[in-house]
């Protein structure tokens, strides 16, 4: 029986922040992945090479991690005061399907450079040397983030000296604001509580702040799970029974947060709400060898992406870090280093698996409700490889 041919698509493999994916310009899919739906889903599925029951992505262009397992789709934006519209998809590794109910904030970082080696930037906003602000709208969020990519030669500068923990070499750094994550009419807490006790059948009953900020994330203190906040990847993702107790926990707060309406539909949206537990600053020892000392952070965090503890940090769950710092009387403002009784913070350094992460935001309080104004943060990114994804003709 004859099989068809492969097809390539035309596409560029960059890491953003403590992340990689495939990105695509929209025009250059195959005109029946152009739109949302079943044809774009498996082709997309198809180039990283999900779902794959060996969790290893040899047959496609994933890493087997949530950090890895990512794609995007860039196009010239038409909306005033944007230059692209960015939408990402985040591939499960083990089930045949693509989750668009989130953003990427560390591959947010790659979206400017990529914008203008593109062409998906008016020229004449792209200076011979300086800085060029890239202006994002993020569509599966709906959302505003500016890159601020450096330009040398009127070219995207990708090295440079700054460090990132979590990467193993320098590069150019890229500063990356989230402009208002959180819209006027929206609520930064959905239940209108900063912290809430979240009843969990059989796992038990938990203080934690649940925010919708970057991504909603929902915060628990690591003690109250038996952890110290200092944990590295094995120490959880080596324990099944932890991950199914994360896993339960994160259903349960995605019913709470009203991000579902049957807990039996958290299966299908593993990429929000994430969950994360914090604990006080405490010395460890990252992965990577590196002493993190307790005099250098204001707090630890550790947070689950896609089921598993993240290498280091995701971008959209740093925004929610820094957001809840930045409110009096979250959880993560009350183990805060500096925050007496839980005081607000614009800035704040927390340590994770790889190391250490600076994000600064700013909230204010508007008749009674809270509101997050922006948060800004650094990163770097880098094209490793351009030029044509090759997947069998049948995948669309």
């Amino acid at each position: 029986m004859p099989h068809p041919p492969q097809i390539r698509i035309p596409a560029t493999y960059m890491r953003g922040g403590t992340s990689k994916g495939v990105f695509f310009k929209l025009t250059d899919l195959p005109e029946p992945a152009q739109v949302p739906g079943a044809a774009r889903d498996r082709l997309l599925l198809r180039v990283i090479g999900s779902p794959d029951p060996y969790g290893k992505h040899t047959d496609g262009m994933g890493g087997a991690t949530s950090s890895t397992s990512k794609t995007v789709i860039l196009s010239k934006s038409a909306r005033p005061g944007h230059d692209v519209d960015y939408l990402f998809g985040q591939v499960s590794i083990d089930q045949p399907f693509v989750d668009w109910s989130g953003n990427c904030g560390n591959l947010s970082a790659a979206v400017g450079a990529f914008a203008v080696a593109n062409g998906l930037v008016d020229p004449a906003r792209i200076p011979e040397n300086g800085v060029c602000a890239v202006r994002v709208w993020q569509q599966n969020i709906a959302k505003t983030i500016v890159n601020h990519v450096p330009i040398t030669n009127g070219q995207v500068q990708e090295t440079g000296d700054f460090e990132l923990d979590g990467v193993t070499f320098p590069a150019a750094e890229v500063p990356v604001e989230f402009v208002s994550p959180i819209d006027a009419g929206e609520a930064v807490f959905p239940t209108g509580n900063v912290i809430d006790v979240l009843d969990v059948p059989g796992v038990g009953s938990f203080e934690v702040t649940m925010i919708n900020a970057g991504i909603p994330t929902v915060f628990l203190n690591a003690a109250d799970l038996g952890y110290d906040g200092t944990e590295l990847q094995d120490a959880i993702n080596g324990d099944p029974a932890a991950l199914a107790r994360f896993e339960t926990i994160r259903a349960h707060g995605a019913l709470r947060m009203g991000l579902i309406g049957d807990i039996a539909e958290a299966a299908a949206r593993q990429h929000t709400p994430k969950v994360a537990i914090c604990a006080p600053p405490q010395d460890y020892v990252a992965s990577s060898g590196k002493p993190v000392r307790a005099a250098d952070i204001d707090l630890n965090v550790r947070a689950l992406s896609m089921g598993k503890l993240h290498h280091a940090m995701m971008g959209t769950a740093a925004v929610a870090i820094a957001s809840a710092a930045a409110i009096p009387g979250t959880l993560v403002s009350l183990v805060s280093r500096g925050a007496a009784g839980g005081g607000a913070r614009d800035s704040v350094t927390f340590g994770h698996p790889s190391g250490t992460l600076k994000v600064g935001a700013a909230a204010s309080e508007q008749n009674g409700a809270w509101r997050v104004d922006k948060v800004i943060m650094s990163r770097s990114a880098r094209v490793l490889m351009e030029g044509f994804v090759r997947v069998p003709g049948d995948a669309v």
